[in-house]
Order: structure tokens, then sequence, then C-alpha cells
């Protein structure tokens, strides 16, 4: 789509909901005003409102969107200026394309992936959560169900962030490793089978990043509240190198402080007896045992070898050899699956009884077999259907939504949600999700977010594919004191 910037450089928000609104459209910024089709979006400081217009003209047909806002409100602190700038182009893009006949999306006029920061911020501003709820509709065109959502993973975050100190982080440990590739999925990860033989050279390199690690960490006098080992999936390295993997963690870190430590056991047939005592040893006390559906020929379809009676002795093994939390991850949208079989699903799972819950959205990324072979997707009628299921269900059973994001790229648009048991919350995805601290990544493809307690944020990222990461041990260790530099850099501020 051809666009046209007046009076701002909000490119960001107005390619946000671009993407929302027409996901098959990419931004062109020609030179001129605008000619034909396209769209012009404006924003003017008046002496009492600051207004943002849009023209949005489609197969020469043209609508009109404006949203405004009272100059004191817009010019309150340093900050909100440009934060309400972009929020006043995306409502005018927004309205504009709505008139134009554009079917109203899911989440409203919200964009971006966490939604829930939206809400913290209009409860910290002093709004009763009745008030914040109902301010949240308005502000962006939202029904209650997914505002309600925003506040119970709002409310989530906030008990979390009671519980953190300033120096206060979690450690994530990447293993790029599974057994195969589920047609879904476009993570870092490789095959097992192909690669068997670089499992130990990287955990060696993985013991040497840790090392480096640990010792930028007790310079800084950093506090680890959680441990999170993921992938990939981390169950794919055999009981010996899972106790090793384990055994250094508490060797090489402070942990009297850690809340927990969670390993995603990920996929039934990476999990034995033998793997489950070697985690429960060496203190985890979290795991993710993930189906993704409980249907054979849904599992069959997305490459998985296992079947659903698989992954129920998985759970009861689970159950036998350790005092686990339980996560159990469920995706809406995947192919062959239909609203009477994910409620099928999630009957299932809920009979099972975990502690936490995981609601994902299935996710088009470009990478993914799914993508590439072009198969058939869910509509957004059905994904509705099935977390709208999943809403309810979940709810009647005593679970409570606890972390909340959004993806690009998901038919409909829709969220993947956490639910949880009372008590039973995992920090470790609140903090991450809603940038309460900073994450310390190790391993491959893992990516290191620092988090300063004025919002500021940088990253760090390790190489993504085993031998790359192999081969970069000594880049990779030295990268370390970039988190010095970061730490010595928020003191000084």
């Amino acid at each position: 789509m051809k666009i046209y910037l007046q009076g701002h450089n909000c490119k960001y928000a107005v390619e946000q909901m671009l993407l929302t609104l027409f996901p098959s459209e990419r931004p062109e910024y020609p030179e001129g005003a605008q000619t034909g089709d396209g769209c012009t979006v404006s924003l003017a400081v008046g002496e009492k409102l600051v207004t943002s217009r849009c023209r949005l003209t489609l197969d020469g047909s043209t609508s009109f969107g404006r949203a405004a806002l009272p100059r004191a409100e817009y010019e309150a602190d340093n900050l909100s200026p440009q934060r309400c700038a972009q929020r006043l182009v995306k409502l005018a893009f927004y309205r504009a394309a709505l008139r134009s006949g554009v079917k109203k999306p899911a989440w409203g006029s919200v964009t971006g992936i966490r939604p829930a920061k939206l809400m913290t911020a209009l409860i910290e501003k002093g709004m009763s959560e009745r008030a914040a709820l109902g301010e949240f509709c308005r502000l962006y065109d939202l029904d209650a169900d997914k505002a309600q959502l925003c506040l119970d993973s709002a409310r989530a975050s906030m008990a979390a962030s009671r519980l953190l100190a300033p120096r206060d982080i979690c450690l994530y440990v990447g293993i790029p490793f599974c057994p195969t590739r589920c047609a879904y999925c476009s993570f870092v990860s490789v095959a097992v089978e192909k690669s068997l033989g670089l499992i130990e050279p990287f955990l060696n390199a993985l013991r040497l990043e840790m090392e480096a690690t640990a010792r930028v960490v007790r310079e800084l006098g950093l506090r680890v509240r959680a441990v999170y080992i993921g992938g990939g999936t981390p169950t794919t390295l055999s009981a010996a190198q899972l106790r090793q993997l384990c055994a250094s963690l508490r060797e090489l870190f402070d942990l009297s402080a850690c809340r927990e430590f969670c390993v995603e056991a990920g996929r039934p047939d990476t999990i034995d007896e033998a793997k489950l005592r070697a985690l429960a040893e060496n203190g985890v006390d979290r795991i993710s045992i993930n189906p993704q559906t409980m249907s054979d020929a849904v599992l069959r379809g997305i490459g998985r070898s296992h079947t659903a009676a698989d992954i129920v002795r998985a759970y009861e093994l689970a159950r036998k050899c350790g005092d686990f939390v339980i996560n159990m991850d469920l995706i809406a949208g995947l192919p062959g699956d239909t609203p009477d079989g994910f409620a099928e699903t999630l009957d299932r799972v809920l009979a099972l009884d975990p502690e936490n819950i995981t609601v994902h959205n299935l996710a088009l990324k470009k990478g993914s077999a799914i993508t590439l072979s072009g198969a058939a997707q869910a509509s957004a009628g059905d994904i509705a259907a099935m977390l709208g299921t999943a809403q309810r269900r979940l709810g009647a059973a005593g679970y409570a939504p606890y972390y909340l994001y959004r993806q690009k790229f998901t038919s409909g648009g829709f969220e993947n949600v956490g639910w949880s048991k009372k008590g039973c919350e995992n920090l470790y995805n609140v903090c991450i999700m809603e940038e309460l601290c900073s994450i310390i990544a190790m391993g491959g493809g893992a990516s290191t977010k620092l988090v300063s307690p004025t919002g500021r944020i940088e990253r760090i990222f390790c190489p993504k594919y085993p031998r790359e990461y192999i081969a970069g041990a000594e880049k990779v260790c030295a990268g370390k004191e970039a988190v010095k530099e970061f730490y010595n850099a928020v003191l000084s501020e």
C-alpha cells in the first residue's frame, strides 16, 4: 500500500496497523501527495487539540478517520508525546479502515506483542480495575473478553514485579536440538538424527559460555530468580547430559534465591524415567509436556512421531518421578483440526489436571513446513471458536490467565495465553513477556534481553545453529562483557 505521512514520522505505528488490517499489503512511501489508491495519515498540533486524520482510498473509494487528544495530555511528560502521536496515528488509520468495510479485528485497534502492558499502565496511573477495564475497551475499541484477559495478565505482572529487586535476573539456556522438526515450527532447532555428533561439542561450548556468564553475574552482584532451559527440545539430551547440565548450572551460579527451575520436556517421545529422575534430583521443579493436540491424525499431520496415548504415559511418568509443576501447551488452528476436535483435546488435557495450560494460536511463520507446503489453514472463525472454548472451560476449571502475548502472521490476529492454577504461575514467563527484569541467555539461538529500571532494553544474540555456536564459542564468551557495560551504565543513570 502507498502511504503518505504528513506532520510526523510514525512509520512503525502505521506499519503495525497496516499489518493488522491489511496483512497481505506491504508499505511503500512515494514522494509527493497522494494520487489514487493509498493512505495519507497526518498529525497536527493545535492550540487545544492534537489531531490525526487519515484518508484511505481503496479501489477508487475513499474513507476518512480521525482521532484527537487534548494538547495538555499530549505534552504531559517527555515520553508521552511520541507515544500519544503513535496511538493517534494508529487510531485514525483504524477508523478509516473500518469505515471502508474492513472487518473489525479480534483485538480492535491494539497492535504489538504485549497488550497487558497497556492495561498495567492504566492501573499504575491510579485507575481502579473497573475503570481501567472500561477505559481499555474505549481506547482500543476492544470487546470485554479481550480486555479481561489483559486485566488478569496485568494483575499477575504486577504481582511478579513486587517479587523483584533491581538486580534480579532470570537465566535462559537454549538447547537447539529436537528428535524431528514439527511442521509448524520455525524455531532454531536441528533434528537430532542429522546432528547427533554435534551434541557433545555443543555442550562443551555451552559450558564455556556458562562459566563466562557466571563470572559476570557474580561481579555485578546479580541475583538469579528463575532458570528456564528451552529449545528446541532439551530432553533430546540423554539423562547423563541433562544431569550434567543442571549440575553445572547449580555449580556455577548461586541459585539460593531461585524461585523456580523449569525445563521444557516438550515431546513425550523424548521423555523417560531416567531423564525425569535426573531433572528432579538436580532441583528442576517445573517441566512442560506439550501435546499441542490430542488427536492422533493431527499429530501425524504436523510430523509428530508419537500418539496421544504416549502423551498420557509421559504425563503419568512425570507425576511418578518428581514433584513437578507441569505445563501443557496446546495450539489452536493446526491443519486438520476442528473446533470440536480442539474441544476434545482440551477436555482430555483438563482430565490430566496439569497446573498450567498454555493455549497458542498457530503462527504461520515463513520457515515452517506448513507455510512452505501451502497446506490449508484453519479459518479465523474456527480459531475464534477454539479460543472461546478454551477461555470458557479453563476459567470454569479454576485456571486464570497469567501471561499473554500476540504474534505476527496468525490467522485472525488472536492471542497466546498462559493459564494457571492459583499460586502456580511461571515467574520466568511473566518476566520475559512483561519485560520485568533482564533475561541473561546462553546456548544456541539464545537472546539476552537486558532491561533497565527506566525501561531501556538492549539485546545480545548467540549464533543460531549448533555448528556456528561451537565455532564461535570464544566470541560468545567475550560478548558477555556487554552485560557488564549495560549494568555499569544503568548504575550511572
